[in-house]
């Protein structure tokens, strides 16, 4: 008997399997990389040597307003680490620099102080000035034209009235980005409600192109690229994180050339070829990407990868937070996936719901995969309502799936599906 430990919340569950079994367990090779030098040092040297732009330090002379993007609570960025050096270099440049810190929370909800303490410390939010993105606060947001798609681009006016706009983030696999950091930190995160909507259409998320690894044609990073660009996105760092959050890589510089460096790096580090199995489980990572359901379709989408006809998914996810949306809940739960998938398809790009993204991709995997959630947090009966089978431990949802597909079902384990990039 094998025990394999899944990221669960801010610890693990185990998963007790048969190793005959046991088809495959998949992991990306970032958790076991061992990084040249410490954690601060590889964010200072990626400063010191940026990838297309001049130093942050040499930017910031005579810019005085100054705006630093950085991710909200649903993210696990270090900024304990990256903000102070940040703030470091912009003021070698221009000591006198008025310097914001914008919270890029797309369509979440604010984040707390509470929850800034514990990402940035007591030192940052009790000296400098910090503003938490509101997407759905109109007034905070000014037009900048169309984007490609044809979605109207309404901005946070902190980052278009700066000097100096820089953002701050981390690089993954994405569902149907292709890959988090650069650019997105834009476009979801600091634009309006409207224009995260339009983004995430229907018909955007159906593009054959808005996949995990895809960036070549696919028109959700499009319109984010472009959207960084003619907000004068002058200077990025974004890092790589090991299996414990930690830092492991570090890039800066350009919007695009320091993000590709980065995507480069990670896409080396995270694929390998896709096991298929009848049985597959997977997490969204642990904590925070697995505090509501409305973030795991990530891992899922992972999952799907390696899944026979007909698998049953397993997906671990605590949902400490719930659901994670009004939007999301109503949707997930209003029927069937056939009927679900049929209501989105139907609602034009301009009048997308949000967060209706999440149901599009759970409609299209669950009809053709059953999932097991293991939560400890959401009442069972919400999870049936949410066209899912409910369990307490990853145990108990195998035991399950073998009801379902057999004692003698093939098992695939992604433990942390969110940093795999499984591919055919």
């Amino acid at each position: 008997m094998k025990e394999i430990a899944i990221p669960y919340e801010r610890g693990t569950l185990p998963l007790h399997i048969e190793e005959a079994a046991l088809e495959a367990v998949l992991t990306a090779r970032v958790h076991s990389y061992r990084p040249p030098a410490g954690e601060e040092e590889l964010v200072r040297q990626a400063l010191a040597a940026p990838i297309g732009t001049p130093p942050l330090r040499e930017l910031a002379r005579g810019k005085d307003k100054v705006v630093v993007v950085t991710s909200d609570h649903t993210r696990a960025v270090p900024s304990k680490i990256t903000l102070p050096l940040l703030l470091e270099e912009i003021r070698s440049g221009n000591p006198r620099a008025d310097i914001t810190i914008l919270i890029a929370t797309g369509l979440h909800r604010p984040t707390t102080e509470a929850e800034q303490r514990s990402m940035f410390g007591d030192a940052i939010v009790d000296h400098e000035r910090i503003a938490v993105n509101d997407a759905f606060r109109p007034e905070d947001f000014v037009s900048m034209g169309q984007l490609p798609s044809g979605a109207g681009f309404l901005v946070n006016r902190l980052a278009v009235e700066c000097d100096l706009l820089i953002t701050e983030g981390f690089i993954e696999p994405h569902f149907f980005a292709g890959f988090s950091g650069g650019r997105k930190s834009i476009l979801p995160g600091i634009c309006s409600e409207k224009t995260v909507n339009e983004n995430h259409s229907f018909r955007a998320i159906s593009s054959p192109y808005a996949k995990t690894g895809v960036l070549e044609r696919n028109p959700i990073h499009e319109d984010m690229v472009v959207a960084a660009r003619r907000v004068n996105t002058a200077f990025i760092l974004n890092v790589a994180l090991g299996e414990r959050k930690e830092i492991i890589a570090a890039f800066a510089g350009d919007v695009e050339e320091a993000h590709a460096a980065g995507v480069d790096f990670i896409r080396a580090q995270s694929q390998c070829p896709a096991v298929k199995g009848d049985i597959v489980v997977t997490s969204n990572g642990g904590y925070p990407l697995d505090q509501n359901l409305y973030q795991s379709p990530k891992a899922v989408a992972t999952a799907e990868a390696c899944c026979k006809p007909g698998a049953v998914i397993i997906m671990c996810c605590s949902c400490v937070d719930g659901m994670g949306g009004t939007h999301f809940e109503q949707l997930i739960t209003m029927g069937t996936p056939e009927e679900i998938e049929a209501y989105l398809s139907r609602i034009p790009p301009q009048e997308t719901i949000p967060e209706q993204w999440c149901p599009q991709i759970y409609a299209r995997i669950l009809k053709k995969h059953p999932i097991i959630l293991v939560t400890t947090h959401l009442d069972p009966q919400l999870v049936r309502k949410a066209n899912m089978i409910p369990a307490a431990s990853p145990d108990e949802a195998l035991a399950l799936a073998r009801r379902m597909k057999g004692q003698d079902a093939r098992v695939v384990v992604i433990p942390d599906g969110v940093a795999v990039l499984a591919v055919p």
